[in-house]
């Protein structure tokens, strides 16, 4: 075949190799996760993820403005409790700190796609993701709080619900809840495979949600688990799922190409805190190009299959996918 075949010949400019290029990111694929806590004035730094922080809703709703000026329209809402207590109440409080939050951005950016975290864990004074029963979270009880805390967040002006607690049945349970309360437009974006990650570390800083005791690996997936992914996946889906999410990105990039072959609705795939954490250090020390390794990695996840990337970096690569 050599010397007729040369696939050099389709790399030799910028302008080839844009026009060849079969992944392309585009602004209108990346959903921004934000943290929200009570006060005014507020932005405190997450020491472990520099550039993200803890926003007041005051200023946050300036700062997702400027976010939806560029281009991104969709954020995921994480909330910081005034008070925590075992069953978690301020999750499904109409005046909870997301509650309120949705209302206020709702009103400020009328068209943005607000997506409501759906867990217990900022909430709860122990860190887990439920009910607790002895040192075990009660899977069952904690379904009713979970569909209290769904229908809440979309009476706040939620445009979707995304369960991230790895409860059995939780998207039936929500699905349910909300179409019993004339809420049935509202979609359900589950983060069906979730794993029990190592790299979730900076963000149990930004969201104030260290587990008091053990760990989350009874309720999570086990990261050495691939097929069981699609049992996951699959069951949501038959349970009312509109969307799915898988979580961590980089390090289940195999899991997220098997969703994608397997499922026709929307997938999603989460660029977590740790994968976010170690590029920044790196860049930091000057081992790294830093803008070119963030856009590598958002671009491997989407050529593994996702069609949405939650990823902190939405408001800096919003800038650099306009130029």
């Amino acid at each position: 075949m050599f010397p007729r075949e040369r696939p050099r010949r389709l790399r030799t400019t910028a302008s080839l190799r844009e026009l060849v290029r079969e992944t392309r990111l585009s602004v209108d694929q990346l959903i921004y996760p934000v943290f929200v806590t009570h006060g005014e004035g507020i932005k405190a730094p997450i020491r472990s993820m520099p550039g993200i922080y803890q926003w007041s809703i005051d200023v946050l709703i300036g700062h997702l403005s400027q976010a939806y000026q560029r281009g991104v329209r969709a954020f995921l809402l994480f909330g910081i409790p005034q008070v925590k207590d075992p069953r978690g109440q301020e999750a499904y409080a109409p005046d909870g700190i997301v509650q309120r939050a949705l209302r206020s951005i709702r009103e400020a950016l009328p068209e943005a796609i607000l997506i409501a975290d759906l867990c217990l864990c900022e909430y709860t004074d122990h860190g887990h993701c439920g009910v607790l029963k002895g040192q075990m979270v009660d899977n069952d009880a904690t379904l009713d709080l979970l569909a209290k805390t769904a229908v809440e967040q979309a009476r706040a002006g939620a445009s979707m619900v995304a369960p991230s607690d790895m409860m059995d049945g939780r998207v039936g349970a929500i699905r349910s809840a909300l179409d019993a309360h004339g809420l049935e437009e509202i979609p359900i974006m589950s983060y069906a495979a979730k794993y029990a990650s190592g790299f979730y570390g900076p963000f149990r800083e930004a969201a104030e949600n260290a587990p008091a005791f053990g760990d989350r690996r009874a309720y999570q997936m086990d990261p050495a688990n691939r097929r069981e992914a699609m049992k996951e996946v699959l069951q949501d889906l038959a349970e009312g799922a509109d969307m799915v999410i898988v979580k961590p990105a980089l390090p289940y990039l195999d899991v997220l190409s098997d969703v994608r072959r397997a499922v026709s609705v929307p997938v999603a795939a989460y660029q977590v805190s740790g994968e976010f954490a170690m590029i920044e250090a790196a860049a930091q020390n000057g081992w790294i190009e830093r803008e070119r390794v963030i856009m590598e990695s958002l671009t491997a996840i989407a050529r593994a299959g996702a069609d949405m990337i939650i990823t902190y970096w939405a408001f800096e690569a919003s800038q650099w996918l306009s130029r």
